[in-house]
Formats: structure tokens, C-alpha cells, sequence
């Protein structure tokens, strides 16, 4: 109860920090999908490269995300902004499920269905658009979904280089040993992971081929 009246008394700074982890992890997870489903295509085109890219996708995540934000301080321009900063290593862990999933969606493609269409004379980028990412929508958007999830997650940790976000609650709770400014935090956070989840998971079930 004593949180319920902590976020009620406090609704405006709660809601302004929703608004800015909403902004962190939607520019984040846009730019992860305009990176990583090319990237999932490309790679289910060209299998020697699947191997690197999902090596170097996959080293991303293993990197704690306090040290990436470390790592990226210095960058020229990036530095300047804690927000640039923040997207930029968020796009970067959400592009591992995305690729994943978008290179096991187009890979999974019965290829009795690709050939049917290349019988029917369509050339390879018809098949693509209108074959292989129609049936593999529904795994990419899983992938999507995933990614979004964690983003986040680890918006939250964004606050610790001054880029805003509910984790500011966090951080301060934390300092001030006080469970009603985490859980203010905390909370909310959840929510938007549930709410995205959701969402998402309703898109995907909705464009699953039938």
C-alpha cells in the first residue's frame, strides 16, 4: 500500500520516466528490427556468414551491460548524449533474437513451397516478399517480441549513465535503502515488459500462417 501511495503522490515524475524508457526501448527495438531482420535474411541466403554473425550476436549479449556502456562512453557524439548512448547498446543486445529468428523463419520454409513458387516463374526477390517473410512473419515477430522484453530489462540500467527511465527509481531507491522508490521503479518496468509481451505475442498469433 505503501507503494500504491508512494507512485500516486509522485504520478507525474512516474509517468514523465515511463514516457522516456518508452522512448529508450521503442527507438531501440525499431532500430534492432531495421538491422537484424536484413541481417536474418541475408544470412538464411548466405549461409557462410550465418557462423560470424551470430558469433559476434551472440558476444554482444555476453557483455555485462554496465561494461558495454562503459565501452561506449568515449565514442565521439555517442558520449555527448547518455540517450544516444543508451539506444545504441540496447539496439545491440535486441539484435541477437531478431536475427535468429528471422534466419530460422526464412529457413524453415518448406521447400517444396519454394520451388512451387520459382515453378510458377517468380524471381528470387519474389520469393522473398511474397513466399518466404509472409510465412516466416509470424517467428520474426517472436523474435521482435523477445527483444523488446529485454530492452526492457536493461532500459532500467540506462539510468546509471544519466539516460533517464524508470531505473532512475531504482538507482535511488537503492541509494536510500528504500523498497517503496524501487519498487516505484520496479513496477511499472514489469508492466511495460508484460504489456510488450503481450502485444506482440497477440500480432504474432494473429499473422502465424494457418
Amino acid at each position: 500500500m505503501n507503494v500504491v501511495l508512494f507512485i500516486l503522490h509522485n504520478h507525474t515524475q512516474v509517468l514523465e520516466l515511463t514516457l522516456e524508457h518508452l522512448w529508450l526501448v521503442g527507438i531501440s527495438t525499431l532500430l534492432a528490427t531495421l538491422i537484424g531482420v536484413p541481417l536474418g535474411i541475408l544470412i538464411a541466403h548466405r549461409i557462410r556468414l550465418n557462423r560470424p554473425v551470430l558469433v559476434a550476436a551472440n558476444i554482444i549479449q555476453t557483455i555485462p551491460s554496465l561494461a558495454l556502456f562503459g565501452f561506449l562512453l568515449p565514442v565521439p557524439w555517442l558520449g555527448a548524449r547518455s540517450d544516444r548512448l543508451a539506444i545504441l547498446a540496447l539496439t545491440l543486445y535486441a539484435l541477437l533474437p531478431i536475427i535468429r529468428n528471422t534466419y530460422e523463419g526464412i529457413r524453415g520454409v518448406d521447400a517444396a513451397v519454394i520451388e512451387a513458387g520459382r515453378g510458377m516463374g517468380l524471381t528470387e526477390s519474389q520469393l522473398l516478399w511474397q513466399v518466404e517473410l509472409p510465412l516466416a512473419t509470424s517467428v520474426i515477430l517472436s523474435g521482435i517480441r523477445v527483444a523488446a522484453v529485454i530492452s526492457v530489462g536493461l532500459a532500467t540500467i540506462a539510468a546509471a549513465i544519466g539516460a533517464g527511465g524508470l531505473g532512475e527509481f531504482i538507482f535511488r531507491g537503492l541509494a536510500m535503502v528504500d523498497d517503496r522508490v524501487i519498487l516505484a521503479g520496479a513496477i511499472p518496468a514489469a508492466i511495460l515488459a508484460l504489456l510488450a509481451d503481450f502485444g506482440v505475442g497477440w500480432l504474432e498469433r494473429r499473422l502465424r500462417p494457418r
